[in-house]
């Protein structure tokens, strides 16, 4: 480590949907800025989250209707996946994004993309190494007035007995497999688990979905995760709820073998594949954030208040190091709070914000603000109004009439504290309901309003005229 550290205005930790646009502000700004990056340019959403999801999920989207086509009178052939390709195209966007926002880094004035993993030697004050080479290798000396962490979180590894000992794929690598999985175990049923499950499903392998709760997507409200559930086992989707992994060891012919537990005692299941999809863990491990007095909880999320500040004036962290919510729109969210603050004297805070988010199974489910659930925990007198799809006329034209509708209503003020929409398109519904939110329009707003026939949107009329 050189004995004196080269000094920036500000140094940026982490290249994700936070910190690359917060890098080009600080630069824009006139600001010495350095932004470090480890692994590649664009965080997870480029790389191993929104992007390569979502094209995948496009791809198994078009293997269902093609399967579907005689209920639309279009006849068609045999259908077959070749993985091989869908990697392929993956791979493609994926390479196309990041190379977009690595070409906005190398052109941005004022800023240097170091290749590299930091690690904190004091307060205001890094050591960047070679990323890869450890703790041990010659690093550069780094010094700033004002340190951004963006470092992300990646794929936890549950303290499973056996686990290190079968080749156990994560929701990184189960992306690059080249062939479709007999049998695949999936462990875990969030969004990350819901999504690859009838995923790979579509692709045309078996699925089984082992849950530990007594449902999937343990925040939603029970009805909303019914329908879930209903909507994977009518796709042939096998789902084991109250169900707690045991252990997981080899079978006979390489086969992976995953014993739970349930009401009924043990069980094994067998499977060709086993995904783990059991939450995530941030990317903290490493930073040595002790060294710089920095704060953080047991899990290793790093402490901050509602402007995103750590216990240590002049340093801040975004995105999903800091815990809460993990999504690419809030860790933008982020970049626009600090860039407020820290570039334009503002005074913006993360408190109170509304956090849309959608699970890409399909139908997609969209949801924004409080459930039902949540609204009764606390103490809020409700309106409930629900609405199945099979009730809204272009889920019917277009022959997609599974999930429902769902909003919850102060009964008082009549302003709509939140909405789930299970449907075709019931992220762009959603999108709607929340930006009635975001201007405190009451629900008769959306109940009165004269929207387009026939979108799927104009079903908010007849949602909220009950």
């Amino acid at each position: 480590m050189a004995s004196q550290a080269a000094h920036y205005d500000a140094i940026v930790i982490g290249s994700g949907q936070g910190g690359t646009p917060l890098a080009r502000a600080l630069a824009g700004a006139g600001r010495r800025t350095a932004l470090i990056e480890r692994e590649h340019v664009g965080g997870t959403c480029v790389n191993e989250g929104c992007s390569p999801t979502k094209t995948m999920v496009a791809s198994a989207r078009v293997a269902y209707l093609v399967r579907r086509g005689a209920d639309y009178g279009v006849r068609t052939g045999g259908v077959s996946v070749d993985m091989a390709t869908v990697r392929e195209r993956k791979r493609r966007i994926v390479d196309r994004f990041r190379a977009g926002d690595e070409r906005g880094l190398e052109r941005t004035e004022h800023l240097e993309l170091i290749r590299g993993e930091a690690r904190f030697s004091g307060p205001h004050t890094l050591e960047v190494t070679p990323a890869g080479q450890g703790g041990g290798a010659a690093g550069r000396a780094l010094s700033a007035d004002q340190i951004f962490i963006n470092t992300g979180a990646r794929p936890a590894r549950p303290r499973l007995p056996g686990l290190d000992a079968v080749p156990a794929l994560d929701s990184t690598s189960v992306m690059e497999l080249d062939a479709v999985p007999r049998h695949l175990l999936v462990l875990g049923g969030g969004y990350i688990g819901i999504e690859f499950g009838q995923m790979f499903r579509r692709f045309g392998a078996q699925v089984t979905i082992v849950q530990s709760g007594r449902q999937l997507l343990e925040r939603e409200d029970p009805d909303i995760a019914a329908a879930v559930e209903g909507i994977l086992r009518e796709d042939g989707i096998e789902i084991l709820l109250g169900a707690e992994a045991q252990r997981v060891d080899r079978g006979a012919d390489d086969a992976i073998r995953l014993t739970v537990r349930d009401g009924g005692g043990e069980r094994a299941l067998t499977g060709s594949h086993l995904l783990v999809a059991a939450g995530r863990t941030p990317n903290t491990d490493r930073l040595n954030f002790a060294a710089a007095g920095i704060e953080a909880d047991a899990r290793g999320f790093i402490r901050v208040n509602d402007r995103l500040e750590t216990n240590v004036p002049g340093v801040y962290c975004l995105g999903d190091a800091k815990g809460g919510p993990a999504f690419t729109h809030v860790s933008y969210d982020d970049f626009r709070v600090v860039q407020a603050n820290v570039l334009n004297g503002g005074g913006r805070t993360i408190a109170d914000r509304l956090v849309p988010y959608c699970v890409f199974m399909d139908p997609e489910l969209g949801r924004v603000g409080l459930s039902e659930t949540e609204a009764r925990a606390k103490g809020r007198p409700v309106r409930v109004f629900t609405m199945p799809m099979k009730s809204v006329a272009r889920a019917i034209e277009m022959d997609e009439t599974r999930g429902l509708m769902k909003a919850v209503v102060d009964s008082a003020t009549q302003q709509i504290l939140g909405c789930a929409v299970l449907g075709v398109m019931g992220g762009e519904v959603m999108t709607v309901v929340e930006i009635a939110m975001m201007g405190r329009l009451p629900f008769t707003a959306l109940r009165d309003a004269t929207i387009a026939h026939p979108a799927v949107s104009e079903a908010l009329n007849n949602l909220f005229d009950q």
